[in-house]
């Protein structure tokens, strides 16, 4: 049998190491923007918790160890001259470390324990194991000895402020080895048969196929390919708690939810290569709709909130999923799709239509998905190009289900709103050379520097030739040697760490590029997508970057961001034909 290829090499302060299905990480990062010292176990579930810190030490002295960590997507390891410690993924919920010439503590991340938070760490007889049992995150982390020994325990049955945990040693010239679960209340002893080299050579065989599935084109002209699947495939948990399918969270660190439009990102990036998990992704925040149609704003394990929502690219998502599905979706999930976008326009078309109005109003710029642009400057609750563009995409796609479903009444319904849609739009919002925002409360209008203004592009081929083209113009000048700036860079109000005023963002970039090459404009969409690929290739897959330098900015680990390059990655090596 040919080994499993180590993978690509990354850096735990940018990119979490974990598993495909599993709720926790290993990382420095345990709160948004807080790097700690030491590596720890940081747990999703109930919200983002840092419970255990590992801590390499030296053997003699068992002060800390200076050590080097290094990460490919089935081994990390710290090294120092004297030894190192080893961390593989046995299963989602259980991870396995070996360690030589090293010693290593696991102590509880919290110091504290009170009535209501904090770690209680005891010696379960049971299972001849130690125990810490959180607070934060309503589970259990069970350390079992496999080789080597204790070499002293501190904080065991300890209330109140205290030292948690257990050092490993091994023998002299020996190797210590230890299992480390993630539980609910109980299980049987820890039990494996698996040595060590056979865990690590599984975890890589298991992302190797989910690379060959997911990135079969890959070659040196996308680079970085494996290191994007890795980032989706290790941001992925099972089904529990209020995510209700196996799911991709946008991070593994701080930003570990699923958002209502992130989502699509992932899902298409995932639609040729794991189909079903795709459906999964699509499907998910759907599961979650409310009596109105809203979808919910976000999805994770112990919450879904309603307090706004995203915008409705789900029409654009669904249609490219329906193309790049490896086979047909049966009747059966295309009527249940069918149905769920349905419910999701008439929430437009009624909760967020005033009376008499032709097109519907956001309520907050969080509810665009661009949350702080410009456009929402001069006022909150808005009338928007890119939402009615959105929804016109939106209406033509259930026109082009419901022909598919044989109900060709709903079908010219569906067309004949799409059409008046966009009508409304174009009377409405279109001026000379721009889309203006209106006040969903008057008729005050406005125009802003922000890429968002320009988002009416994603119509592509529905758009007058003559619209489209002065679109691309004003596009261009967005384009920085990075990408697409998300407002202008010579606006007052640009600010290079600006969120949504400013940094280059992969949705706006995929809906652009898409728009543009279904508009005829295949040059300009070739050197966006040129120029996100070069970025993501060179600083990673942030959550966004600075248009001017490329820096990653914010969450280093970002799923739709590696989607987006996937995307974009696959259809430029089909393009060129390798």
């Amino acid at each position: 049998m040919t080994a499993a290829p180590a993978g690509p090499a990354f850096c735990v302060h940018d990119i979490p190491f974990s598993t495909y299905g599993s709720w926790f990480d290993i990382s420095p990062v345990i709160a948004e923007k807080t790097y700690a010292e030491d590596l720890h176990l940081v747990s999703h579930q109930n919200g983002m918790h840092a419970v255990l810190r590992l801590a390499p030490l030296h053997t003699t002295s068992a002060a800390r160890a200076e050590t080097r960590v290094e990460a490919t997507p089935g081994l990390l390891s710290w090294t120092a001259q004297s030894g190192r410690v080893d961390l593989a993924y046995e299963t989602p919920d259980t991870v396995r470390l070996r360690g030589s010439g090293l010693d290593l503590g696991v102590f509880a991340a919290a110091h504290v324990l009170t009535p209501f938070s904090g770690t209680y760490f005891f010696h379960d007889p049971a299972a001849n194991a130690h125990v810490f049992t959180s607070y934060e995150t309503g589970r259990r982390y069970r350390v079992t000895v496999l080789s080597g020994t204790i070499a002293r325990t501190a904080g065991t049955q300890a209330l109140g402020g205290a030292e948690r945990g257990v050092v490993m040693t091994a023998q002299a010239d020996g190797v210590w080895e230890i299992a480390i679960e993630e539980l609910d209340t109980a299980r049987p002893p820890y039990d494996s048969s698996a040595s060590f080299d056979e865990v690590v050579a599984a975890a890589r065989s298991v992302f190797a196929a989910f690379v060959d599935a997911v990135a079969p084109w890959r070659s040196a002209a996308t680079p970085a390919a494996e290191l994007a699947a890795y980032v989706v495939w290790s941001a992925t948990v099972a089904a529990k708690g209020l995510v209700t399918r196996p799911g991709v969270l946008m991070s593994k660190h701080w930003m570990d939810k699923v958002w209502s439009w992130d989502h699509c990102f992932n899902a298409l990036a995932l639609a040729s290569g794991c189909p079903e998990l795709a459906r999964d992704q699509f499907h998910l925040p759907f599961d979650h709709q409310d009596e109105s149609g809203a979808l919910p704003d976000s999805v994770t394990h112990s919450e879904v909130l309603y307090n706004f929502v995203k915008p409705p690219i789900h029409g654009w998502a669904f249609g490219h999923l329906r193309r790049m599905l490896p086979t047909p979706l049966d009747r059966a999930e295309l009527t249940a799709a069918y149905e769920r976008l349905e419910r999701w326009t008439g929430f437009w078309l009624t909760a967020r239509r005033a009376p008499g109005a032709d097109l519907p109003h956001y309520q907050h710029g969080n509810d665009s998905g661009w949350d702080n642009a410009t456009t929402f400057d001069p006022a909150r609750v808005v009338v928007t190009a890119d939402l009615a563009a959105f929804l016109t995409l939106q209406m033509h796609e259930l026109a082009a289900v419901a022909t598919e479903l044989n109900r060709p009444d709903e079908a010219s319904r569906w067309h004949a709103a799409a059409e008046k849609m966009q009508t409304a739009l174009l009377d409405q919002l279109w001026t000379e050379d721009r889309f203006v925002a209106r006040s969903a409360g008057s008729a005050e209008t406005w125009s802003s520097a922000s890429l968002l203004d320009l988002m009416p592009i994603a119509l592509g081929e529905h758009l007058p030739a003559d619209i489209a083209s002065t679109l691309a113009d004003r596009i261009k000048a967005h384009l920085t040697p990075y990408g697409l700036a998300t407002e202008q860079p010579t606006s007052p109000h640009y600010l290079a760490d600006g969120y949504w005023r400013g940094p280059i963002w992969a949705p706006a970039t995929v809906l652009v590029e898409d728009g543009l090459r279904r508009a005829g404009h295949d040059r300009l969409a070739d050197d966006i997508s040129a120029r996100f690929r070069a970025l993501c290739e060179t600083h990673g897959f942030a959550e966004n970057f600075d248009a001017l330098t490329g820096t990653g900015l914010r969450d280093r680990a970002y799923t739709w961001t590696a989607s987006s390059y996937l995307l974009l990655a696959q259809a430029y090596a089909r393009r060129d034909g390798s």
